[in-house]
């Protein structure tokens, strides 16, 4: 009941395109919503918040089920040993580089005042070997290396039993919404346990979150049926999104439950009603794309290409042009498309004209190399 090796989802590629697109819109705003960022806009819009809150709720975690699924077919094409030095090469390579030459710029930006130049605080700002928002990264690769042994597990006789399972539960119309229950007592638990607001891998609170999508992407993709069912349902889904929303901003407006709610219970409320979020908003998303995203235009061919280094480079870029723009003398709105024009003009130009036309920024960037080069190291291995 596998997909077949070779067969491609091209609703993944649109997805993987949107989503780390949603994520650069996330960050260009991130200035101007009051949120203690890297830089501070001087005024700040609470709208703008109450909006970036709710799709915080299911983009990354997306994400993060795209790439249970992409490893799954890798490893049902490619050896184990290929799968994982493939995975360290084109992640851990990409994290050194980033955590090196990208992030600093920003850390230096962040805290300007305190230096008289880059290159006079650029040796301490490496030593603090700070992740950033490449902490993404970080996850992948320590997600990607459990996954070896959880898609064994996944072609093994005792996984059948879980299968059938699960199909069971998807003969209800709203069956594959009930894992949100194990995604809620995840996150309540490890939460309240592991308290932390970091996003360092060993936080459980948010690496044991983001894992289960990253599982629940293994297993969708490892069952046909089951892949299918998300597509059938996508109408029930949407219903549950829809109603998860109103209790999300429900509670997210509510007034001050203090006086009778312990710090504790308001924060399970919060994690539940955004799991409720997170994980409908995921099925409906995934449907729907399966749905009406079936083709792979070339463009997207391109870009699905290039979104790794895009990822890398695009809140350095942010930051330090969003430095100058938060000094403008004008609305939040001018700035706000002045910035999301100015970081996607740069952003995509050094992916187009420094990353993709030399293999020595191809490999140090995660991209497969190209031409001579690539056929050398092919016939080495």
């Amino acid at each position: 009941m596998q997909l077949k090796n070779n067969q491609r989802l091209p609703e993944l590629d649109w997805l993987r395109v949107i989503l780390i697109f949603a994520v650069f819109i996330h960050h260009v705003c991130m200035p101007f919503n009051g949120d203690n960022w890297h830089i501070m806009n001087t005024e700040s819009s609470k709208l703008l918040d109450d909006v970036m809150v709710y799709f915080e709720q299911f983009r990354l975690p997306t994400l993060f089920f795209i790439s249970g699924v992409g490893a799954v077919i890798l490893l049902s094409k490619i050896s184990v040993k290929k799968f994982a030095s493939d995975k360290l090469l084109r992640l851990l390579i990409p994290l050194i580089v980033g955590v090196l030459f990208v992030v600093p710029p920003q850390s230096y930006i962040e805290n300007i005042s305190q230096y008289e130049s880059f290159w006079q605080a650029y040796p301490s700002l490496v030593l603090n070997l700070s992740t950033n928002h490449l902490w993404f990264i970080e996850y992948l690769i320590v997600f990607s290396l459990l996954a070896i042994p959880l898609n064994t597990f996944l072609n093994t006789k005792a996984s059948t039993k879980v299968f059938k399972y699960i199909i069971k539960l998807t003969k209800f119309k709203g069956g594959l919404f009930l894992f949100v229950s194990l995604l809620i007592v995840i996150k309540i638990s490890f939460s309240l346990f592991f308290p932390s607001d970091d996003n360092k891998i060993e936080n459980l609170s948010s690496s044991s979150y983001y894992l289960f999508f990253f599982i629940t992407g293994m297993i969708f993709v490892a069952n046909k049926e089951l892949w299918q069912r998300v597509c059938e349902h996508r109408l029930y889904h949407l219903i549950i999104l829809l109603i998860s929303t109103v209790i999300f901003y429900g509670y997210y407006y509510s007034p001050d439950l203090s006086d009778f709610l312990s710090l504790n219970v308001r924060w399970s409320i919060w994690w539940l009603v955004c799991c409720l979020v997170s994980w409908s908003a995921l099925l409906t998303i995934l449907g729907y794309a399966q749905f009406y995203l079936n083709k792979t235009p070339q463009w997207l061919r391109l870009s699905n290409e290039l979104i790794y280094p895009f990822y890398i480079f695009h809140q350095t870029v942010i930051v330090v042009i969003g430095f100058y723009v938060i000094n403008w003398q004008t609305s939040i709105l001018i700035k706000i498309i002045s910035l999301l024009f100015l970081s996607l003009i740069t952003t995509c130009g050094i992916c187009l004209f420094i990353i993709k036309p030399f293999n020595l920024f191809r490999f140090l960037f995660g991209l497969k190399l190209k031409g001579k080069t690539k056929l050398l190291l092919s016939n080495k291995t």
